[in-house]
């Protein structure tokens, strides 16, 4: 039997013919039902704009989960179950009167989860709905992003959404924050002496965040060309992964207090200054090359593109944190689209030994790093010196892992989908993995200081060739330190 136990609530899931739901939100919560993590009494309506009969739209979700969870995991007992508990409602999100006959399957009694999977343009709409009929009191609002493009369009969705919910009933997701590997950063970091008394100038050289994507726009086209990738990726994604590695140590595990130093780094981010924006900073746009052997096109020649886009599809950065902890310890942040492959990890460079015994020839391969894996394969894995094996090798060294990959070393268990364990948070109504409205704030103001000197400077992103690491000079902006990325090839 599960150790965790939720009460009954309905789930409303907004958007539900959506590519988020379909690909993401439905499987999660097939795979809770199925784990027995969902009541027994537990509801779940698909609510979308989208006319025609509720069986032809119950089939679509039923292909949909067949097609995006793994056959071996689609028993009939637990598929038949999770169809039990699925009903369609057409409701245009715009009109309250649409929303009465939600209200009316409700009931009086349950907890509602209503989980926003549409553009932020209508969340303030949906809460207005949901509050004239009475469904606001009993219900948690769990929010996608991107929550605005920038701080007063962050705001005004914030605010809006504010109007009729307070802050402890709101979940704002990022989906980073529910990976396994993630949720181990503050067991690493605050449960392991080993690593927290070394976490500080003293010990640590540099960080280095890599969230590299192989595809390109995969028919995103409108909404990506309006973002870029430092409003698609950093100002989320690696700023919390940032916090997460530079936080001082919570009083407790509350939801407050992890927040409450998240936030503390995101205040103590250096700003960019001209100087700093034209040497720390790189903008790239992908054009043709190659991806896993094959012809791709660029960014400007994907299917409806803007051939004048100045969009950017690749961002490389040094982040200072002014603090006593970091003080003088780069944060070296890279995304991008069309990359080698698919990797998002970190790794932390400590510092050399003081002082140096061995042969000097060897001192350039000194570097004790410890690598934290969230995709493709979760794991964390520490690199140290060791003698080499031999009696002719006297005492040559060699650098080699002490690694911990969670799918080999827990093979009897499945490692869960980031949205499951959101999902049940949310139900749970924990808010520990979800970001509070000044996180928001405070990341949108830092990268609003980018995107205004970018356009003051004129500057253009740089071209890189598809299948490859992105532009020369986010190369040359690291190794100016006298570094490089790591586990480049």
């Amino acid at each position: 039997m599960p150790l965790i136990t939720v009460e009954s609530c309905t789930f409303a899931l907004f958007g539900a013919l959506g590519d988020l739901a379909v690909r993401k939100l439905f499987p999660a919560l097939y795979q809770l039902d199925r784990a027995g993590l969902l009541h027994a009494d537990t509801r779940i309506f698909a609510l979308a704009r989208e006319s025609g009969s509720e069986q032809q739209h119950l089939a679509y979700i039923d292909s949909s989960l067949r097609r995006f969870v793994p056959e071996a995991e689609l028993e009939d007992e637990h598929v038949q179950r999770f169809q039990a508990r699925l009903s369609y409602l057409h409701v245009d999100f715009l009109k309250a009167e649409d929303y009465v006959a939600l209200a009316d399957r409700v009931g009086d009694a349950e907890r509602l989860i209503a989980y926003f999977a549409t553009p932020a343009s209508v969340y303030g709409a949906i809460c207005e709905n949901l509050a004239s009929v009475n469904l606001t009191e009993r219900t948690r609002a769990v929010l996608e992003k991107p929550i605005g493009h920038d701080l007063a369009s962050s705001r005004r969705v914030n605010d809006a959404v504010a109007q009729f919910f307070p802050e402890n009933r709101v979940y704002r997701i990022d989906h980073y924050l529910g990976k396994e590997t993630v949720q181990n950063l503050i067991a690493l970091r605050f449960a392991n002496s080993l690593f927290e008394t070394q976490w500080n100038q003293n010990h640590i050289s540099h960080v280095e965040i890599t969230v590299a994507e192989q595809v390109g726009i995969e028919g995103r086209w409108g909404y990506f060309d309006q973002a870029g990738q430092l409003r698609d990726m950093i100002q989320n994604h690696l700023l919390q992964l940032l916090c997460l590695i530079a936080m001082d140590p919570p009083s407790d595990l509350s939801a407050d207090s992890i927040r409450d130093e998240k936030v503390k780094v995101l205040k103590a981010l250096a700003p960019f200054t001209p100087e700093r924006l034209a040497t720390q900073v790189v903008r790239g746009q992908y054009i043709a090359g190659y991806s896993e052997g094959k012809p791709v096109p660029g960014y400007l020649e994907e299917e409806n593109s803007n051939t004048q886009s100045d969009t950017e599809t690749f961002v490389a950065l040094r982040a200072d944190i002014r603090n006593w902890r970091w003080s003088g310890v780069p944060f070296y942040l890279r995304t991008g689209k069309r990359m080698p492959q698919k990797l998002s990890q970190i790794v932390i460079h400590f510092k050399e030994p003081p002082h140096y015994i061995f042969a000097p020839e060897q001192r350039l391969q000194i570097s004790n790093r410890l690598i934290i894996r969230l995709q493709p394969d979760e794991g964390i894995s520490l690199q140290v010196m060791t003698k080499d094996q031999g009696l002719d090798k006297g005492m040559q060294l060699r650098s080699g892992p002490l690694q911990l990959n969670f799918s080999d070393t827990y093979q009897s268990a499945r490692i869960p989908d980031a949205y499951e364990r959101l999902l049940l948070e949310v139900m749970r109504g924990n808010q520990n993995l979800f970001v509070r409205k000044d996180e928001i704030e405070y990341a949108w103001q830092w990268c609003d200081q980018l995107i205004a000197g970018w356009k003051k400077a004129g500057d253009a992103p740089k071209p890189y060739a598809a299948g490859s690491w992105g532009p020369m000079s986010s190369i040359a902006l690291i190794t100016r330190d006298g570094r490089s990325w790591y586990g480049d090839i």
